[in-house]
């Protein structure tokens, strides 16, 4: 029997709302976790990163609280201020609203704390963030704890291995006795017990396994898009290099794979949409022509995809990240079968570095990361496709009735430029659109995408690095922050700690950071 959203007591209007983000059936934690916090129960969650924590906890949430009143009450914890982000995001979207008026304020250092302040003294109605910055504002008198409903803390391994285990601890003292509690966890180290039995009331433990790992058969290849461009500006010279025979690109909605196919097709490649928006028929027409290679890609969601089955792929590819590693190793595992080689490349923004890490943690390998190809690559690759093409062309039988027309010329031309101005003509008629932009703009895009491609790995050429585990570290330039100043911290005998705890906040975490999971 199938478990849907509506069977484990949300509301139509919630339904409605992830299946227009085309989520319509619970993870294993979802199932388990949100009929508890549904009926008031405090949760221990015991899961992986990528098995839908977030969404576990934040839809009872969104169900149960009163977000037209503007009061604090919900407080979800994070260890980074990428988390809370990532956190605080999917939560805005299944709630939905106005973006710009959202009841949910995620606070965190880096940030200006004044504008955090007037967010709070305005009226929000749930606060995301890391301990260091709720500290402070708690202490400032700014955030007021005496309404909390909900307590979150996520990712409470990372908390105990980050430091934070003594901020949690002030910070759970401020709450109110009457609360509903839940702590999510991947592993439970005798300090989080401990926290659990002095600060949960009777709570209902829940476990989920682990997915299996990817199949061994498939390159799995990542690209950081460079800031300032488009997912769509990094996908074209990727696919001009590639040039995938068969081709899966998942995309997270039915509009986006609308709009990707309609510049897919515009860019003259065989393409195709294939989503919840299609009847059966269309789906199936769709899948005769791919199986018959009448049409190169398809452009899916995953609600669509699941009923994509082929076994001729030979790439796949996550314009967007799934919302889970078991989503991820589902989408990659369509190509490399029977025995052969695959290739699945993701493209990567950089607040998608914690889903990349918890994607390498779980199929246990790194992922190769690529440059975006550069113009002059691009190109070249052209260049040698019609040589390829040529070549071809020079064993068939249709040539020799053009060598009249050669031999004619050559009476004017020598031979060498002919045959190069015939190349000259093919490579103009089918040289990439986007090629044709301003050199100008062209070299900015490269300047941006080098700059954007220097995440390189602690000690030398191994992604992996040398020691600590085996955690890769990205640096990149869209980091931003660092320590607050001290004149915007509590008194001078505080100001130290928030400055400690601003700068983990901040830092790039060595230990790695965790995926926001499935939503």
């Amino acid at each position: 029997m199938t478990v849907s959203f509506s069977s484990l007591g949300l509301s139509d209007r919630i339904v409605t709302q992830l299946e227009g983000l085309g989520i319509t059936e619970p993870t294993n934690i979802q199932e388990q976790a949100i009929p508890y916090l549904l009926a008031g129960k405090d949760v221990v969650g015991q899961s992986q990163t990528g098995t839908g924590k977030t969404a576990a906890f934040s839809l009872p949430m969104i169900e149960r609280l009163d977000w037209q009143r503007p009061v604090v009450q919900a407080l979800i914890l994070t260890p980074t201020r990428e988390l809370a982000m990532q956190v605080s995001a999917a939560m805005k979207t299944f709630l939905g609203g106005n973006e710009r008026r959202s009841p949910i304020l995620t606070v965190y250092g880096g940030q200006a704390i004044d504008l955090q302040i007037r967010r709070l003294e305005s009226g929000v109605a749930a606060v995301v963030g890391t301990p260091g910055r709720v500290i402070d504002l708690i202490d400032r008198g700014h955030l007021r704890l005496g309404q909390v409903e909900w307590l979150v803390l996520d990712e409470a391994d990372e908390m105990l291995s980050m430091g934070f285990i003594d901020d949690i601890e002030l910070i759970l003292s401020k709450l109110p006795t009457e609360r509903q509690t839940a702590f999510f966890s991947a592993t439970m180290a005798p300090p989080i017990r401990s926290l659990v039995n002095r600060f949960l009331k009777s709570p209902v433990t829940v476990t989920v396994d682990q997915v299996k790992a990817a199949p061994s058969k498939i390159q799995q290849q990542v690209y950081f898009i460079p800031r300032g461009w488009t997912k769509a500006q990094a996908l074209q010279p990727i696919l001009e290099l590639e040039q995938p025979e068969s081709a899966i690109i998942f995309v997270r909605t039915r509009k986006a794979a609308a709009e990707l196919t309609n510049q897919l097709q515009s860019a003259g490649h065989s393409a195709d949409e294939y989503h919840g928006d299609l009847t059966q028929t269309q789906r199936e027409r769709l899948l005769t022509r791919f199986r018959s290679d009448k049409v190169r890609w398809i452009v899916a969601t995953d609600i669509a995809a699941r009923g994509l089955d082929v076994d001729h792929l030979s790439h796949v590819i996550n314009y967007d990240l799934p919302d889970s590693v078991e989503n991820y190793i589902h989408r990659i595992g369509r190509t490399g079968r029977a025995g052969k080689e695959g290739v699945a490349i993701s493209l990567i923004h950089s607040l998608d570095r914690r889903k990349l890490q918890a994607i390498e943690r779980r199929v246990k390998q790194s992922l190769t990361v690529c440059q975006i190809p550069t113009r002059a690559q691009v190109e070249a690759a052209h260049v040698q496709k019609i040589q390829g093409k040529v070549q071809e062309a020079l064993s068939g039988e249709r040539v020799a009735s053009f060598l009249p027309i050669i031999a004619k010329m050559s009476e004017e031309y020598d031979v060498h430029t002919v045959a190069a101005a015939a190349l000259q003509l093919v490579y103009d008629q089918t040289r990439p659109a986007w090629l044709d932009m301003e050199e100008p703009q062209m070299q900015e895009r490269d300047r941006d995408r080098d700059r954007s491609n220097s995440y390189k790995p602690r000690g030398g050429g191994d992604r992996r690095g040398s020691g600590g585990g085996g955690k890769p570290v990205l640096r990149n330039s869209n980091d931003g922050g660092g320590r607050y100043d001290r004149r915007d911290s509590s008194p001078r005998n505080e100001s130290s700690r928030y400055e400690r705890d601003n700068n983990r906040d901040n830092r790039d975490y060595r230990g790695g950071y965790r995926s926001e999971e499935r939503v």
